[in-house]
């Protein structure tokens, strides 16, 4: 956390976890519990958030969970993100993210772009871009799938390799492209799971 960038640090002082409702907290907790269950016994957390293009909450779960494990200094953390289908990360995301402290470089330039994503100055990049659920990237089995959206989870009945499925299900913002609103509700979302992954390892002993 002490190397974690100052403006990341701050962007966590200022999030609004008490008014994370019961009912979600109930709907965070066999997250919860699946990475205390590994903690326990030792073995590696790989959680591999998943969303239909893996272009907006996906990557957002990922990074913002990669970011509150270091804060809360759980090790061997690795998260991912998958889709249905490959398309890319959305601009704006790349937008919202850097807004709350994150450097973001472009190392790929192509129709699905690679960035290496930073939330402080010494740990390894998150490396994000569009794949889907099953990528070599990704890992193949003990690993959590959390379904960061209602199309993936009616769509997907079956994750080969995950040792558990978890729905955690968040509005997509894309509801708001071309929209007045367009900024405010990225930062809105990114805000809400920041939140929530927050809570998530900060219950974890």
């Amino acid at each position: 956390m002490e190397n974690m960038h100052q403006k990341i640090k701050e962007t966590i002082a200022n999030l609004e976890v008490g008014k994370i409702t019961a009912d979600r907290k109930g709907i965070l907790q066999p997250l919860i519990q699946f990475i205390q269950e590994k903690r326990n016994i030792g073995a590696p957390i790989q959680l591999n958030f998943i969303c239909t293009h893996n272009s907006r909450r996906s990557h957002l779960t990922q990074i913002w969970a990669q970011t509150m494990a270091a804060y809360f200094k759980v090790r061997d953390v690795q998260c991912y993100s998958g889709g249905t289908a490959t398309t890319a990360m959305f601009p704006k995301v790349v937008e919202t993210l850097k807004g709350s402290g994150f450097e973001i470089y472009k190392i790929s330039e192509a129709k699905n772009p690679i960035y290496a994503i930073h939330f402080d100055d010494n740990s390894h990049p998150i490396i994000g871009f569009s794949k889907k659920y099953d990528d070599e990237f990704n890992p193949k089995s003990a690993f959590a799938a959390v379904m960061t959206c209602s199309q993936a989870d009616d769509g997907c009945p079956f994750i080969l390799g995950a040792e558990k499925r978890i729905p955690i299900t968040y509005e997509d913002p894309k509801l708001f492209d071309g929209k007045e609103n367009q900024s405010e509700k990225y930062k809105e979302r990114s805000l809400q799971i920041a939140s929530e992954m927050f809570y998530v390892f900060s219950q974890i002993v």
